[in-house]
Formats: structure tokens, C-alpha cells, sequence
């Protein structure tokens, strides 16, 4: 006795899996996770970066450190590498409380963070496309 040939059904979905707070998400091409969670994905790298930045902010605008170089040979780190974190004491409230609420976009990354962005904060939004 034969039985019918099964027919095999393939779906192609476009998306790609972020770590985000030690979990992984899977995010849409569009930049929004494939399933929307109701708790926040607090992503502590991120918040920890924020706060060091802030901190080495602080140290060099009280007059701790009187230079960037001064800062990183003190914390035995590279002088750029302080450079690039100091300025995330600079992100628009809009994106640091998203970042600290754990509601920032599934797209937005460290290395999204680390890199050049504009200092104005409605430039920022649109740059790290903070509405998408």
C-alpha cells in the first residue's frame, strides 16, 4: 500500500538574533524584535559604558584628571578608548532612559554606541533611529 507523498511547506523569514541583556532576540529587518516582550531587555554592558562614561566625564570636568591622557594613563587604558566612552555622557535623556529602561531598539548595539555620532540630540534619535 502506498501512502501520498508529504508536501514539505518552507518559509523564508528575514531577521537576524542580537544578545541583548544575555538574551537573544530576534530582530526584523525593519530594526524591531521579531516578538515584543512586555518586561525590558536591560542590556548592562550598555548601562555600564553610559555610567562609565558619565563618571570619566565628571573626573575630568572637576578637575581630577586635567587631560583625556591623564585619565586613561590612571586607568591604565588607552587614551581613544576613554575618548569614545566620555562622549556617551553626552547621548540625548531620550536615548540614555531607553538604554536604562531596557526599551532601546533591538538594532542598537556597543559598537552602534562606540562609534562617531552627531552631538545634537534630535540628530541623534534619527541617527541611532531611536522611532523605528
Amino acid at each position: 500500500m502506498s501512502h501520498p507523498s508529504k508536501a514539505v511547506l518552507t518559509t523564508d523569514i528575514a531577521m537576524k538574533f542580537r544578545i541583548r541583556g544575555g538574551k537573544t532576540v530576534m530582530v526584523l529587518p525593519d530594526g524591531t524584535r521579531a516578538i515584543e516582550r512586555k518586561e525590558a531587555i536591560v542590556d548592562s554592558t550598555m548601562v555600564k559604558i553610559i555610567a562609565r562614561g558619565h563618571r570619566w566625564h565628571r573626573l575630568l570636568s572637576d578637575g581630577a584628571y586635567p587631560t583625556i591622557e591623564d585619565l586613561a594613563a590612571a586607568e591604565k587604558i588607552n587614551p581613544s578608548y576613554v575618548s569614545r566612552v566620555t562622549r556617551l555622557a553626552f547621548l540625548s535623556p531620550v536615548i540614555t532612559e531607553a538604554i536604562l529602561d531596557g526599551k532601546q531598539p533591538a538594532h542598537l548595539t556597543m559598537k552602534d554606541l562606540m562609534a562617531p555620532f552627531p552631538a545634537d540630540w534630535t540628530m541623534q534619535d534619527s541617527h541611532f533611529q531611536m522611532l523605528a
